[in-house]
């Protein structure tokens, strides 16, 4: 099975002797071994088979190989949250005196980590605010372990050409080249088969897709998932077995809603994009985006997020979002229902005022996660939203 769709639903955990056509849930800590022997066999790595929860279990399991088998990754791990995810990343990697290069325009919390956690421990981190490749060689050093970046970034929306980074990675092979890929998710945009080695992913976002659970996601290279398990083995930043199954089952309509917030975004960005009150609109398949070309080269569609300038402010972006009648307010993304961010004051806010400009987040940017209802709906709400706070 070669597309997407029939591959998600077709990967399962082995079905049990009792024939179950859904995979059920596997709420234990523990696994039974059969003898004292084949305990000392798989602590030993001698047998496969599942130990404790904590490590692996058959939930866990089905949730990763299909993500797996959407990026065409050698293997991979869950974790209990999306930054679980984005921490291992580094942490597992990096030491006193080592050296990262990251892209500036990431999440608030990712660069939170890079500018304030890790230097602790003596790891320091170059930003790279082009997406000139030169810019991005120049910044490695003879130190450096890892190369980061989110393309499209949380919340600018700004891409990195994959294809030259890729071949970036060719001249310095131990470098690991690392991408926050939630906004496109796997669907929309492959950043392995460029040769990146990790794919990382919050699964709270849209492999879940309606707000209910948390986790997170790495999958990539096998060599380098061996030394992530012995990280989390030993720190423990597990995904929960109910949480695996809800968002395997996600997964199952992962490119069906990906298609659909695409398209309702599209169009509520062409709209917002003619309306006198608002000053930008970015979205990356809008022929204005200053990297269109790039985006229709390295993603299947556009994605479910607009970000949009309001004029009059961050005053006046407060009294939009409080005039939204269907659309929610919240810090989280890739639901199915229409959700408006204030990024400034929420997921960005302890980012100082320069920092939040070089990232294009201005006082009266909102981000949109666009989501499933009638995109004549979600739009007739922000249409509204504006006239009202005129």
């Amino acid at each position: 099975m070669k597309k997407d769709q029939s591959r998600i639903i077709r990967e399962q955990a082995p079905r049990s002797n009792t024939r179950e056509h859904s995979v059920p849930l596997y709420l234990t800590s523990s696994f039974i071994f059969d003898s004292a022997e084949q305990g000392r066999a798989i602590f030993a790595d001698e047998e496969e088979g599942m130990v404790y929860s904590r490590y692996a279990n058959p939930n866990t399991a089905e949730f990763i190989n299909r993500v797996c088998a959407l990026e065409s990754a050698e293997a991979g791990l869950s974790f209990s949250s999306g930054m679980a995810a984005v921490f291992a990343a580094f942490a597992a990697f990096v030491q006193n005196g080592d050296h990262i290069v990251s892209s500036r325009a990431i999440f608030g919390s990712t660069h939170q980590l890079l500018t304030q956690l890790l230097p602790r421990w003596g790891v320091t981190t170059t930003y790279v605010n082009s997406a000139d490749i030169s810019d991005w060689e120049n910044s490695i050093q003879e130190n450096t372990k890892i190369l980061f970046l989110e393309s499209p970034s949380n919340p600018g929306l700004e891409l990195y050409d994959l294809e030259k980074l890729g071949k970036l990675k060719e001249k310095y092979p131990n470098v690991i080249f690392a991408i926050d890929n939630c906004f496109a998710t796997p669907y929309l945009q492959k950043p392995l088969q460029y040769g990146f080695d990790l794919s990382i992913h919050s699964a709270t976002k849209y492999m879940d897709g309606q707000g209910r659970v948390l986790g997170g996601v790495i999958v990539g290279n096998k060599n380098l998932m061996d030394k992530l398990m012995f990280f989390i083995r030993h720190t423990g930043p597990a995904m929960s077995p109910f949480n695996a199954w809800v968002l395997s089952k996600s997964l199952e309509t992962l490119g069906l809603r990906m298609d659909r917030h695409s398209s309702n975004a599209l169009a509520i960005a062409e709209a917002l994009e003619k309306h006198t009150e608002i000053l930008e609109v970015r979205y990356p398949f809008l022929p204005s985006h200053p990297q269109h070309e790039l985006a229709k080269k390295q993603m299947k569609a556009g994605g479910g997020i607009i970000t949009f300038e309001v004029s009059g402010g961050q005053e006046r972006a407060f009294r939009l979002i409080d005039a939204l009648e269907m659309i929610l307010y919240t810090s989280n993304l890739g639901d199915s229902r229409t959700i408006a961010t204030h990024p400034g004051s929420t997921t960005h806010s302890k980012l100082t005022n320069e920092e939040r400009i070089n990232l294009g987040i201005k006082p009266g940017t909102i981000r949109l996660s666009v989501g499933l209802e009638d995109r004549d709906d979600i739009l007739s709400d922000i249409l509204q939203a504006i006239e009202k706070t005129k």
